[in-house]
């Protein structure tokens, strides 16, 4: 079979790539930590439980392509409390946030077009792209300045004739990183400048540490019409497997693009939609709660790395991951080999390669992702295989 030259050079998701290995250990009785998906382990609302044990309709029928309008008039709600106003013509609901960034990536680029990520990013923007034809141009992040912005000088000297939007995660998906106030109208000057669509992927804007206030894209003055808005109920209800996200502009003529796509693959799931209304009603106590779930878990998780000898690890500003330099030459080989050589006191530990993240030859060698989606108990077990494994890994 002749398979096509985009099929080729698609690149393996560097979060799930070693599967196979985890469940040969888990065949072999090792017990292994799973810090490379995020995957939250907390559960799901009661009230979005309910609602799916409610379902009384005698035909699972098609919803329209865009979402219930239910749905989307309680997103109207949902946003208005971030002070993001829309109208319910302004969202269109997509089978997760993937197919809402990949519904923006067919809207806005042709084959030989150039989009600008940070790096180190979300490895399936990446291979998005490539679905596309496009090409990802990386402002390259470091670790040691704790994934800070660059100066505008780095946009600007990848800005070209194909250039035709800026990607952002914030917070961060890998690093957790969160934009500042500055940072933002830094990279609104850039796209007003340059007649440039802001793509904002803000999934995890429940989740963020700090006490300056959340500044999203769809906040910005002056570029209204340029952005573009990634979201999902996955990460803030616990619910990844109903692939309920959204696409959200107030951009009528991009809106109607989407649209097209929305209908060519008829309409997102309709029990995913039923569970995700009666989610955005969930009592402030269920958001509190797993805020400040995650919060102590960051905390912990950080505390434990600073025990590591060798390991380095930004503190996350949002989101539930870190990026984490280890003392280790592969990150890669030490992954896989922790899976396939290793366990102590008959456990492992998994975690994500870090230059899977990146789209620079070498960067990200020595480092891997981590997710906290376990309880502090778990995390603590993991943290100590981690340094045992670590010990056992440089002394062979």
């Amino acid at each position: 079979m002749m398979l096509s030259e985009r099929a080729r050079v698609m690149p393996n998701s560097p979060i799930r790539k070693l599967v196979p290995f985890a469940d040969d250990a888990k065949r072999r009785g090792i017990k292994v930590f799973h810090l490379n998906i995020g995957q939250p382990d907390i559960p799901t609302p009661q009230c979005a439980l309910d609602a799916l044990h409610r379902i009384d309709r005698t035909i699972l029928d098609y919803s329209p392509s865009q979402g219930i309008l239910s749905l989307r008039e309680a997103l109207v709600r949902y946003y208005a409390g971030f002070g993001i106003h829309l109208t319910p013509e302004e969202i269109l609901v997509t089978t997760g946030g993937s197919e809402a960034v990949l519904f923006a990536f067919l809207c806005l680029l042709d084959p030989g077009d150039e989009i600008i990520v940070t790096e180190p990013f979300y490895a399936n923007y990446k291979t998005m792209a490539l679905a596309c034809g496009a090409t990802v141009k990386t402002v390259h992040t470091d670790i040691r300045e704790g994934f800070r912005l660059p100066d505008v000088e780095a946009f600007e000297a990848l800005v070209s004739p194909r250039t035709k939007a800026i990607l952002i995660c914030n917070p961060n998906n890998p690093t957790g990183y969160l934009y500042t106030r500055e940072e933002m109208l830094r990279l609104r000057d850039i796209v007003r400048q340059h007649n440039l669509v802001l793509i904002s992927d803000e999934v995890y804007r429940e989740f963020v540490y700090s006490d300056e206030p959340y500044l999203s894209a769809m906040n910005l003055e002056g570029i209204e019409d340029q952005v573009i808005l990634v979201d999902s109920v996955s990460k803030r209800y616990s619910e990844c497997g109903i692939r309920i996200g959204a696409l959200v502009t107030h951009n009528k003529e991009f809106y109607a693009a989407a649209m097209k796509l929305a209908q060519a693959r008829l309409s997102p799931p309709l029990l995913g939609q039923l569970v995700a209304e009666a989610s955005i009603d969930v009592p402030q106590s269920y958001l509190k709660g797993v805020y400040d779930e995650y919060l102590a878990r960051r905390d912990f998780l950080m505390e434990g790395l600073r025990q590591i000898p060798g390991v380095m690890a930004p503190k996350p500003g949002g989101a539930f991951y870190a990026m984490v330099e280890l003392p280790v030459e592969d990150a890669e080989d030490f992954c896989k080999w922790c899976l396939t050589d290793f366990s102590w006191e008959g456990k492992t530990v998994m975690m994500a390669p870090g230059a899977g993240f990146y789209a620079t030859p070498g960067a990200g060698r020595n480092q891997v992702r981590m997710a906290y989606v376990l309880e502090k108990k778990e995390l603590a077990e993991a943290l100590i295989v981690l340094g045992k494994a670590l010990q056992a890994y440089n002394a062979r």
